[in-house]
């Protein structure tokens, strides 16, 4: 995630105040030191990094640590607190009609994020259309209208017109009938300014009730200059991150919210239509400071399980806390975590697993994970129903057969059906309990007792 060298710094400069429960003043200065190194490290704008430590130094002395709170986590309340007010409240968007106009240098991500925001607002029950009118940029007609298929929602663009102005128009009379207007413009290299006189003569066409700025995660410092013009220019209600699987230091942006006076509106990471959430200020920096996320995570595993459950209607999740737990209902189990998105990010919305756990994992630590299940996937693909449906009559005979079948070795067989066993015995404690209970049964095999935290770092794990 981005901002990850960011929240591991802050982590280790907290980590110095371990132990101690008074604070003195020579470790408050130490500790606004590492945390200014750290900030500026991450390209946040020196200004910034000025006001937030100066903040956090200022409340460190005079603020007294409620009784039996450690000056670690006084200070960690200190610091989580300061960064949630330096991004601000995120960018409001109702979930009504309404136009959207997407501004941003070439290659900041906009034509991807276009239909990332189109199919968000899809899911909330909205009827929404992408506008195309980037006519610079070669195939980025193209690119939009297989984005726009990919997130099933309706798309207008012209590959042979040469007006972007004419385009915008043209398309918000074809799209009329759609809820949510998200018009994409085109980019360039740098701040020219017919790049300017371009968007300002769409702004006034389309008319837009927001403007979002789209800015790549690893904008760095030249973030401050982009969105001051693109706020002089047409006015920016938001900024949407984008690039947030990478290893952007991501301060940038951060700078861009302040310097245009707005708030971040999405934060956008991977290559699919579904990488992409709206964006919650005390959860995005609650992750980052490795105290989890139980909202986004609650949200991610809803949305995994219906989109699993609608491919399969045979299949409900419910079941498996009535009935028994099938390597069938494993595998169903494991599509749905492949879909919450990437690892590193499911890991960091547990509290307890995200942060300085995740610090103390190997760098390939998530590669091997995802490596383990697609094995156990191949496993499971070559056994029989009877297999799947009753594991224990697999013996060391199927053993051999099913590792031949699948590529993989007998050991790793037999680590699929004791991962199995855990997760079995995790169910049975949720049989008999009220509705809602799948989804905390999805977070604590998340975390552990047999799922993902035990896949990766448990006594069965690759690094147990």
């Amino acid at each position: 995630m981005v901002l990850d060298d960011l929240g591991t710094s802050l982590r280790s400069s907290l980590d110095t105040l371990q132990g101690k429960t008074r604070l003195d003043e020579d470790d408050v200065e130490e500790i606004v030191k590492e945390i200014q190194r750290s900030l500026l490290s991450a390209d946040v704008d020196v200004s910034l990094v000025m006001e937030l430590s100066d903040s956090i130094e200022t409340r460190a002395l005079e603020e007294e640590p409620p009784g039996g709170t450690t000056a670690r986590d006084h200070v960690l309340k200190i610091v989580y607190e300061e960064m949630v007010a330096l991004v601000g409240d995120s960018t409001a968007l109702p979930l009504e009609s309404q136009t959207i106009l997407l501004a941003g240098l070439q290659g900041s991500g906009k034509t991807t994020s276009a239909a990332k925001m189109a199919w968000w607002f899809s899911t909330k029950g909205l009827r929404p259309a992408v506008i195309q009118t980037d006519t610079f940029r070669p195939g980025a007609y193209d690119q939009a209208k297989q984005m726009a298929e990919r997130a099933e929602v309706d798309f207008y663009g012209d590959p042979d017109g040469d007006d972007p102005v004419e385009i915008a128009r043209e398309g918000m009379e074809a799209t009329a009938d759609a809820d949510v207007r998200i018009v994409d413009t085109a980019g360039r290299h740098a701040l020219e300014d017919d790049l300017i006189a371009e968007i300002e003569e769409i702004e006034r066409e389309v008319d837009p009730d927001r403007s979002l700025l789209v800015l790549d995660a690893a904008i760095g410092q030249g973030a401050k200059d982009q969105a001051r013009q693109f706020e002089e220019s047409i006015g920016i209600d938001g900024v949407v991150i984008t690039k947030l699987d990478g290893t952007a230091k991501g301060g940038g942006a951060l700078t861009a919210v302040n310097e245009t006076g707005s708030s971040i509106a999405f934060l956008g990471s991977g290559e699919t239509v579904q990488d992409i959430e709206r964006f919650e200020p005390s959860g995005f920096i609650s992750r980052l400071l490795g105290m989890g996320d139980l909202k986004q995570l609650s949200e991610r595993v809803e949305r995994a399980m219906q989109e699993t459950q609608e491919e399969d209607d045979d299949w409900d999740p419910e079941d498996m806390l009535e009935g028994s737990f099938t390597l069938k209902d494993m595998k169903k189990q494991m599509d749905a975590m492949n879909r919450m998105g990437p690892l590193d990010q499911v890991m960091d919305m547990i509290p307890g697993m995200g942060g300085g756990m995740m610090d103390q994992l190997p760098d390939d630590a998530m590669d091997v994970t995802q490596d383990r299940m697609r094995k156990f996937e191949r496993i499971m693909d070559s056994m029989t129903d009877e297999e799947l449906e009753n594991p224990r009559v697999v013996g060391q005979e199927r053993t051999r057969r099913i590792a031949r079948g699948s590529g993989t070795d007998e050991e790793t067989v037999r680590q699929l059906l004791e991962q199995h066993s855990m997760m079995e015995r995790t169910i049975e404690q949720f049989q008999g309990m009220g509705e809602g209970d799948m989804q905390r049964m999805m977070k604590k095999m998340g975390g552990g007792g047999g799922g993902l935290g035990d896949m990766m770092g448990g006594g069965k794990g690759p690094f147990g």
